[in-house]
Order: C-alpha cells, then structure tokens, then sequence
C-alpha cells in the first residue's frame, strides 16, 4: 500500500492510494488530549502519540483511539523507502517517456468567454476573460482591475479547464476563492507520491489527486501551487499554456530547501535592516545616528556599504550591487544612484551636501600613521636653520651628511631685501614671495624666492612617496587636503613671516623691453616682510606709497614682462575667478563666503606674471646646463592673436581664445615652446609643497647647485610624470567640480527676484547664449533677445539651480 505523510501542527494524516484526496483531511481532524510526542529527526517529524480518551482521526465513520503502531509501522515503511527513493532518485530520475509527457500536452484554442491567466509584463500575472480576436495573433480581455487591453497567446500562461462563458465580474471572488483554498503544503504529499511512482503530472491531475476533482477552482489552485513551487516540482514540458511537471529529486529539494532558509532568512534582516532605515528617516536633523553606528555590526554594516557603493558607482561585484538594489525596493525607492545618495543623506549617513566626487574618485584624505610620524621627526629639530642641519647631520649617513652641509653653506644670505609674499587671504601655505629693485642703469631686478621644502625631504623617503601618490594640494570650498602633512607643510616649510626661512631663489634682471638680461639661482634664506592678501597688495599699488617702491617696481616689471610676452605671441586669458569657503559644510544650511576675482587685477597679474618669469628663467638654466627637468609647452595655434582683436578685452577675448588652444605637451630632456605663454620654454617651480611637479624639478636643481648627479634621468621623470599628471587630473576635476556645485547652492539660496548680470560670451546656438553671471563667475547658457551682441551685458533671472544635478536655467529679463 503506498502511503505518504503529512505533518501539520504536531499532527499526522495518513493516506493510501485508496483513500480520499489529501485535501479532505483538512476538515476532518476532531479534538483529542494532551499528547505525548515522538521525534523522527532523520525525516524531521514529530508525532503524537494519543491517549485512549481522545479521538484522533475519523473518516468514513472509522474511529483511531490510538495509532502507535500504526505511526510505528508507517514510520519504517517510510525510512526504507526514503532510502531506496534517494538511492534511485540520483541515478535515475523520472522514467516517463517523451511520448508520455506529449499525451499530456493540449493545445486549447483562445475563445470568447475563457477564464485565462496572462503576464502583464515582467513582475505582473492577471486573470482575465477572453472577449474577441483581436486581428490574428491578438485577443482582446478584460482583466481582474476590470481593464480591456489587447494581448499576445504567447502571453497566456493557463487557461482554467471547464470554464466556457466566465464573467468578468467574479474574477475578484473567483481569485479570493482560489486564495483561500491554497495549502502549500500539500505539494510535499504529492511529490512523496509522484517521486515514489517516478510519475509526472499537470495542473488538473494535480488537482484530482490533492483536492478529489478537477473542476475549474480546483484546478486553478493546482496551477498556482505548481507555478510558484520552487521547491518540490520542475517544469518537464511546455506546450503553449500548458506545462507537465515532475517531482524533482531527493536531493534537490533538500538542496532547495536550505537555500529557502537561508533566503527567508536573509529577507528577515533585510526587513529588519529597512525598519532601522525607515526609523532613522522619521528622526530629526539633530537625532539621526551617527555615521559610525551603521558600521558596528557585520550584518548591518555589510548592507549601509553596498548602499554607499551604489550610491557613488563604486560596486566591486554583482552581490553589491543586488543588495542595494532590494534595499531601494524595499524602501519603495527607484533603483538610481540618486535615489540611494538622497537615502543616505534621509537618514543622516550622508551630510546634506556630501561630496560625491570626494568620495567616487576614491582621494586621499588622510596620511597613514607611518607617514605622520616621519613628519613629526623631521620637524622635531629645532628650527635654527644652521644648527638644525648639523645636528641632523650627525645622525645621518656619510653622504646625506655632505648634501644637507653643502645645502646649508652654499645658502645665500638675503634677510636684507624686502620681501613681499601675496597670496589668497586663506593660504595655509605660502610656496613663494617676491623682491624687487631699480639697477643704477635703470633697469629692474626682481627675485622670486620659492619655499624650500627638499631642504627636509629627500627623494624616495616615505614622506617623499606618500607625496607622489598624492601628485597635488587639492583646495575645495569645504577643506584642504594637502600634499604634504600638514604641520610639516606650515611649520617646516611654508615661508612665515619675520623668520629666517631657507628658500631656492632665482633673481632676474629684465632688459628696458621686458626680456630677461641676466639670471642666477641659488640656495637661499630670506625673512619675509609683509604677507599680502591680492586686494591688500592692490590697494597699496593703488596708493603709490613711496615707503612701498619695491612693489611699485615688482608692478613696472609684471608690466614689462606682460607686453614682451604679447610680441612672442603669448594669449591672454585672464577672466573672472571665483572662490568659495563653506563654514560648517556638515549642516543642512551652512555659511557660504564666495569671492570672485579678476585674473586681470593688479595684484594678481604681479604674482602671475612673475611665476611664469620664474619658470622661463628656470627652463634657461635647465638647458643650459643639460638639467632633465619637466619642461611644459603648449603648441602655437594657427589662429594669431589679431584674429580676437575685434573681441573685447578680457573674459569674452579669453573665451574665445581658450576654445581654439590646443593640448599641452612635455618634455624632459630640453625646453619646448610654449605657444600661449609666448615663451622658448618653461617649468613649474614655484609651488613644490603644493605640487609634486614642482617638487621634482627642485630635485633636479638643488642637486646641480650642490654639484651632485640629478636623482632622476628624463626617463625616470618620464615615468613619475605619467603617475602624478593623473592624480592631478583627477584632482582637478574633483575642484571643478565641487566648486560649480558651492556656487548653484549659492545661486539657489538667493532671493527669487534677484537678478545677475550677465556678459554674452559666444552663441551657441541661434540666440542661447554662453553667458558669464559676473557677480557669482560662473557660465552657464540661456535665451538672449534678438539684437543683442557677443560683449554685450544683459539680465537675467534664476528659474531653476539643481546643484546635485548641476543644471542651472537663466531667463533673460527684457
């Protein structure tokens, strides 16, 4: 006799093939006592053993006031089937035949009046009734929301057997029925059955053998417990809309079954993980849990994570990135970056304006403790710049002793001349200062003195090293990140005021036309003098104080050099530059203080002119004394300067020369033209605590001034090149980028009325315009009216500033 067993809530119900179907066993369980139960554990069952007072199980008018032995019995006759069933389940499978499973197949015509089931669309399956041929390969239906639409018959799933003329009305009740006479649990009894008969089955002998009859409810419900069974059966055959399934194997649904487990498990901590994110959205600003917390435990930790790489494009597998993806959906969220970022910041993980390019571009922020510790005993000397180096000195190797002495007597003593360091009121450090004077000829000297930092820090240290990774300062409204540890790059190598600093000096006496007469370079120590702001050192220009001469002749000289490099062909574009510096980035509305500048003021056009005098003069003495160095040229453009005279001078003559530049290039072994500065060649020197560029090449010349070997051949530079320029690339696109987001937030928080003035750039195309808002330096396109002019200044409104999305729409006021 085969039997199968089910048990349900520390009960048993025993069927042979004989008996009723399974299903009428559900309503026949009457009362009995208080059980006693006995464990099967290698099947996973537990059975009661009942007392003599208690009814247990009737049908058909038979009563069991105790089934012990008859569970006993049972129990044996299912553990040696167990084994014989696995023992043939993995060898042999199924042994229905191709023909058998094909008998089974029909192939019902779609016709009016059928009760059929249809897939919507890739996560929707809807019941519906057939209504009339649509052409030849549609049928029009109307659906369970009471919607017509038309559908494909590939698109049919089932078609609910002895149903001719369904009304569409009782869809609802006919579902609600089917709902409630749903018990998964019966799929375990006929797969016990069909596995132990090797035997395969459809929907409608599914619902003979679970239910006793095969009517229109019945068989629906056998459909939907095979369709959505992931466990106990497979598919063996399709035809159309209808399937034949066959009991999967022993192992494989114990395989399954622990795979169910772990799912229903792993959807519980993400129903947990949701309940902590939804909690945490509904606190106040001030409430939300620190950053810190989400990281503490594993589970927890592991899923705020694969948010945060969704969030910044930064998944490193397919894994991540499907947990923030049923993350999102379980929030009822798209499945965007931005809809993960806008979480993050809902739930105060991320501040409101997190730095999304910070975070993508994976920069450095912070220097390993090794790094902070060589820092901390280079400074840990004191400052003395003669003793200090002796003292080191001694401490160090035989040829590290003889570089750092030679370094220290070949200083040239410069403390007397007045020394002028200009920079932007919220430098953290100062690379360079400027001296100048009138000759007895009347021509003008000036000296750039440039901060010495390779005066502490030697090529190939980890200091060195960790400043190469870095390739570049990078100064954001928000913070600083510099090259070089902080405390190192203010207290040991920024130029301060009043005190003795060593510096690499190159003085330069120009000829009455601009050009350079004489130059040398040396090692230096200078005591700077004043530390001037940009409009500081404006003001003073402006006042002609005769006490202030040598700036007065630093002007003359930036003047001199300006009109000599404009007869070599140079370009200018200088145009309006805006800062930002953001208290308190971390708050929902933080203080922002923008600044903007223009390149062409008197102050700014000093300092600029005089650091590309710097960077010839140093592209002279590379050459000429066969030094590899990095030499940076930018091809002459074919277009001459004459062909933008027509253009107003200044950001829209800048604007249009930009658009025709073509790409740098570098050198290492010899200078090479630079077309736009109008100049043989140049190098970057002037900022080597903020650029490791510059680092290198004062390298290469402190060693020729010590008369030593360069550290780097050109090929060596070559190589380095390539590391830091990418760094730095990326440095500057994460500035760009941060700074156009400061000033739409900027734009947005002003009054809706406000209007800017805008100067026309170019057009784009016929009347949007590429305008430059002159209060906030900033370009963006608009619509300007007929008649207005490239040069021409008009007004415009603010309509929309999205900063996340970097869109910014301008509506001309007429």
């Amino acid at each position: 006799m085969a039997m199968a067993v089910r048990a349900v809530n520390t009960c048993s119900i025993f069927r042979s093939t004989a008996s009723p179907p399974l299903y009428s066993f559900r309503c026949r369980l009457h009362r009995f006592g208080h059980l006693r139960c006995r464990s099967y554990p290698n099947l996973g069952l537990h059975f009661p053993i009942c007392r003599p007072y208690g009814y247990f199980l009737s049908h058909g008018g038979v009563q069991s006031c105790s089934a012990h032995s008859l569970v006993e019995s049972v129990m044996e006759e299912l553990h040696a089937r167990k084994r014989k069933r696995i023992s043939a389940s993995t060898k042999m499978g199924l042994t229905s035949s191709g023909q058998l499973l094909e008998d089974k197949l029909k192939n019902q015509v779609l016709q009016k009046g059928l009760l059929l089931e249809f897939k919507k669309d890739s996560e929707r399956v809807l019941l519906a009734v057939a209504q009339k041929a649509d052409g030849k390969k549609n049928w029009m239906v109307f659906d369970q929301n009471g919607v017509a639409s038309s559908i494909k018959r590939q698109q049919v799933t089932f078609i609910v057997p002895g149903i001719d003329n369904f009304d569409h009305t009782e869809i609802s009740d006919f579902i609600q029925k089917a709902q409630d006479n749903l018990d998964p649990t019966l799929l375990e009894f006929a797969w016990n059955e069909l596995l132990e008969t090797n035997k395969s089955v459809t929907a409608e002998e599914l619902a003979e053998m679970i239910f006793g009859c095969a009517e229109p409810l019945e068989s629906y419900c056998a459909h939907l417990l095979l369709s959505k069974d992931e466990i106990y059966f497979t598919v063996l055959e399709k035809k159309g809309c209808y399937s034949v399934y066959g009991p999967r194997s022993t192992v494989q649904v114990e395989e399954l079954l622990r795979w169910k487990l772990a799912k229903e498990a792993a959807e519980k901590e993400l129903q947990e993980f949701v309940q902590l994110l939804t909690s945490a959205k509904s606190m106040p600003s001030h409430s939300k849990p620190p950053k810190s917390s989400w990281k503490a435990e594993e589970k927890i930790r592991h899923k705020i994570e694969a948010l945060e790489a969704y969030a910044i494009d930064a998944c490193t597998n397919d894994a991540q990135k499907k947990t923030a993806g049923m993350i999102l959906r379980a929030m009822g969220l798209a499945k965007t970056a931005s809809s993960a970022v806008n979480l993050l910041v809902d739930i105060g993980y991320f501040p409101v304006h997190v730095n999304l390019d910070l975070l993508k571009l994976n920069i450095r922020v912070d220097y390993p403790d090794e790094v902070i510790v060589a820092a901390e005993n280079l400074l840990s000397q004191p400052f003395d710049p003669d003793a200090r180096y002796m003292k080191i000195a001694e401490q160090l190797s035989d040829i590290f002793t003889k570089t750092l002495s030679r370094d220290q007597v070949d200083r040239k003593d410069l403390t007397h001349l007045k020394v002028y360091a200009i920079d932007v009121d919220e430098a953290d450090e100062l690379d360079d200062a400027l001296s100048g004077t009138r000759l007895l000829d009347g021509r003008i000297k000036v000296w750039i003195h440039v901060a010495d930092p390779t005066s502490l820090v030697q090529p190939g240290s980890i200091v060195d090293r960790e400043a190469m990774k870095r390739g570049t300062s990078i100064f954001l409204p928000t913070a600083t990140y510099p090259m070089f540890p902080e405390k190192l790059a203010m207290e040991g190598m920024s130029l301060k005021q009043g005190e003795l600093c060593n510096a690499v000096t190159i003085s330069v006496v120009l000829h009455s036309d601009g050009s350079i007469a004489e130059y040398s370079v040396d090692n230096s120590t200078i005591k700077p003098t004043y530390m001037l702001t940009y409009e500081s050192a404006s003001e003073l220009l402006h006042l002609n104080l005769e006490e202030e001469a040598e700036l007065k002749i630093l002007s003359e000289a930036a003047a001199l050099r300006l009109r000599w490099r404009r007869s070599q062909g140079a370009f200018d574009t200088s145009t309006l530059e805006t800062r930002i510096k953001v208290a308190n980035p971390d708050d929902p509305g933080p203080l922002i203080n923008l600044y903007v500048e223009d390149q062409a003021d008197p102050a700014m056009r000093l300092v600029t002119e005089m650091m590309i005098l710097c960077g010839e003069a140093i592209a002279t003495y590379g050459s000429c004394n066969n030094i590899p160095l990095p030499y940076r040229g930018q091809p002459q453009s074919n277009v001459h300067t004459s062909a933008f005279a027509h253009l107003p001078e200044g950001p829209v003559r800048s604007s249009a020369v930009v658009k025709i530049l073509r790409g740098a290039e570098m050198d290492f072994r010899k200078p090479i033209r630079h077309g736009v500065l109008g100049l043989p060649g140049y190098v970057q020197f002037t900022s080597p605590i903020r650029r490791y560029m510059d680092l290198l090449a004062h390298y290469q010349v402190k060693a020729f001034l010590r008369r030593d070997s360069p550290p780097f051949s050109a090929g060596q530079l070559e190589g380095m090149a390539s590391v830091v320029n990418m760094q730095v690339r990326l440095a500057k696109r994460l500035c760009s980028s941060s700074l156009r987001y400061w000033i739409l937030e900027f734009i947005r928080r002003q009054p809706k009325e406000k209007k800017f003035r805008a100067l026309v750039l170019r057009f784009i195309k016929d009347r949007i315009a590429a305008l430059l808002l002159m209060e906030v330096g900033f370009q963006a396109s608009g619509w300007v009216s007929v008649g207005t002019q490239i040069g021409d200044e008009v007004e415009v409104k603010v309509e929309e500033a999205h900063p996340r999305d970097d869109a910014l729409s301008l509506k001309e006021v007429t």
